[in-house]
């Protein structure tokens, strides 16, 4: 068996410092501290301490957390069809990241659209489902992510 570089420990056997870090960087990436020397302090670190540690503390995330799906579809060119297809996405509870619309050539437009799918109230196939159902999608060319 390889050994791995990556341990999985429960914080409360870890010494303070490590949560601190984390902390520390949670407060950068939220906008919450404007500089590091402002995280750290917020943190209850020094700034050395933070340097030390920040490419080495990650907080455990689920494998379904920020896990982004990128579908296109051939939408026909009118009025109504990409917002009924944004519905779709709302619809089960996916969080739109981009949408990237060609212009239509021969009454039709090949729409990418990137989305979040940790917040899905169903699955990937209800949203499949809902978006062949859409009156305007001609078909579904490509799904990317899960």
């Amino acid at each position: 068996m390889k050994d791995s570089a990556f341990l999985l420990v429960n914080r409360d056997v870890l010494p303070q410092v490590f949560a601190k870090v984390i902390a520390a960087k949670e407060y950068l990436r939220t906008g919450q501290a404007a500089s590091t020397t402002e995280a750290a302090k917020m943190a209850g670190i020094s700034r050395s301490v933070f340097y030390k540690y920040k490419d080495a503390v990650y907080p455990y995330r689920e494998k379904t957390e920020k896990q982004i799906v990128t579908i296109q579809v051939v939408l026909y060119d009118r009025p109504g069809v990409l917002m009924a297809v944004i519905s779709a996405f709302y619809n089960e509870g996916a969080n739109i990241l981009t949408i990237n619309q060609n212009i239509p050539v021969n009454g039709t437009a090949l729409v990418s659209i990137s989305c979040q799918v940790d917040c899905f109230t169903g699955s990937m196939d209800d949203l499949l489902l809902r978006l062949k159902q859409v009156n305007g999608v001609q078909r579904i060319e490509h799904i990317t992510g899960e």
